[in-house]
């Protein structure tokens, strides 16, 4: 009997143990030299994954709003973590250990359904697919830690291909890298690539690479990090105008200004890219006056806008077909999803769906059109969106501002908010929507609110701000509207 009994334990420890294999994950060793982050310690299937700093925003929330008064000074920031791996076959199982005893603990985004499993000071969990994972462990939600679970990589490029600008394992620095037709940047896994200054370069507005041309791909697995280059110098991590550019799997930190700007660029393919900035200006993805756009699978925590549309003055081309999807936001001061402020081009068809916001603590909207200038916004949908915390919901609003370049003011047309949640979870939501056009010559029409849930609460009505009522009258829908905002249908 006795026998039995051990063979039955044995076999079960060969099943668990072939079930969590170590070769169905990649984990990337850390470049000797970088500090990695000592409050967490993470294992996937019993590999050791280093756990990299990341400098984001303080929980001093106007600290960070006097951070963008002086726009030129570096703001205060805390630390959070981060680590990756590749995952090759799921499930895989996940271990994080603190220091203390955990009491608590949260895995977000919660519509991922992942529930830990929680022993001492430490929390284990099952992934099986590629994903981004936030744990918040005992109520700590500004220094958690942030797991890239990404796909594993394929087609990975000769570091001996000409066409390729390779950053090998190890920490590297640059200045500002020019990028032509048909190259690629490829930062793998276990790369730090850190922008510094030139010892002569006194002067704002260069970028630390400057993406110019046709079919440019930058991807990796490793991290560029800017956080050596002081706010005063106003740098962009990646300036691109390009025909036929992807971006994708890197981590991207630290930015002095606009993370990815993208402008007057074509056909663009963005997957799985990271993103963390704490100064003001941080903003996430400027798409900026482009065509075709797809964005997918991405994490973005910023101080400024995380992902946002713009058409800029003395740009070539309106913003057309842009599409946002599958992405997990955590905004810490402006907009999570956004069209404007600078508009002065159109912009038409643009879709923001499947997407989830699991952190807002700004002073801004987190759904918005931000209208300042003269052109027309038409056909923008916001869809199948999950929102974990938000100060003020969404907000289509056409005024002037400091931004303003033109004379004349806009119009916005046919939006759609649809399938829309927002559980708060005892964070103070301020404002559900407001609706602001400008005069009777520039206005808010054809919105469509259909199935927008706040906290177990289906918005009506009477949940919108609008202007004051000045010649008010009846549409069809028998919804009373003035001659700024009209025709807005809520189901």
């Amino acid at each position: 009997m006795k026998k039995i009994v051990f063979l039955l334990l044995t076999m079960c420890v060969v099943i668990t143990s072939c079930k969590y294999s170590k070769s169905d994950v990649i984990v990337y060793s850390a470049p000797e030299g970088e500090a990695l982050n000592e409050k967490y310690k993470v294992a996937v299937n019993g590999i050791d994954v280093p756990v990299y700093n990341t400098r984001i925003c303080t929980e001093d929330i106007q600290g960070r709003h006097k951070a963008g008064v002086i726009a030129q000074a570096d703001s205060a920031y805390d630390i959070a973590g981060f680590a990756l791996f590749d995952l090759k076959k799921g499930p895989v199982k996940v271990s994080i250990s603190v220091s203390d005893l955990i009491a608590t603990a949260k895995i977000l985004p919660t519509s991922f359904g992942v529930i830990p499993t929680i022993k001492g000071n430490t929390l284990t969990f099952e992934v099986d697919k590629p994903q981004h994972v936030t744990v918040e462990i005992n109520g700590d939600h500004i220094r958690s830690l942030h797991l890239f679970v990404n796909p594993e990589e394929t087609d990975i490029p000769d570091p001996n291909d000409p066409n390729v600008i390779y950053f090998g394992p190890g920490i590297h620095e640059i200045t500002s890298v020019p990028v032509g037709d048909n190259q690629t940047v490829y930062i793998a896994g276990g790369a730090v690539v850190r922008g510094i200054l030139a010892e002569e370069e006194t002067s704002r507005g260069k970028a630390s690479f400057v993406l110019r041309g046709k079919n440019i791909s930058f991807r990796g697995r490793g991290i560029f990090d800017q956080g050596a280059i002081p706010r005063v110098r106003g740098r962009q991590t990646i300036s691109a105008s390009v025909d036929g550019l992807k971006l994708e799997g890197v981590i991207l930190c630290n930015s002095s200004t606009w993370t990815v700007a993208l402008r007057n660029c074509n056909n663009v393919y963005i997957d799985n890219l990271k993103i963390f900035g704490h100064r003001a200006n941080s903003d996430g993805i400027d798409i900026t006056s482009c065509i075709d756009v797809l964005v997918e699978n991405c994490f973005l925590r910023t101080w400024d806008d995380l992902i946002v549309i713009k058409t800029l003055r003395g740009d070539t081309q309106e913003a057309r077909r842009i599409h946002v999807r599958k992405c997990v936001l955590y905004n810490e001061i402006a907009h999570a999803l956004s069209i404007g402020a600078e508009l002065t081009r159109d912009v038409e068809n643009v879709l923001f769906e499947d997407c989830d916001i699991i952190g807002d603590h700004g002073r801004e909207w987190t759904l918005r059109i931000y209208h300042t200038d003269a052109a027309t916004v038409k056909n923008v949908r916001f869809e199948n969106i999950r929102i974990e915390e938000s100060v003020q919901f969404a907000s289509l609003w056409i005024n002037s501002a400091i931004w303003t370049t033109d004379t004349a003011r806009g119009h916005i047309e046919d939006v759609v908010f649809r399938n829309i949640t927002v559980n708060n979870n005892g964070y103070q939501l301020h404002k559900d929507f407001e609706f602001l056009g400008y005069d009777n010559d520039h206005t808010i029409k054809n919105v469509l609110i259909e199935n927008v849930v706040i906290n177990g609460r289906k918005v009506t009505q009477e949940d919108i701000k609008i202007n004051p009522r000045i010649g008010g009258r009846e549409s069809k829908e028998g919804i009373v509207m003035n001659e700024f905002v009209y025709n807005v249908n809520v189901k």
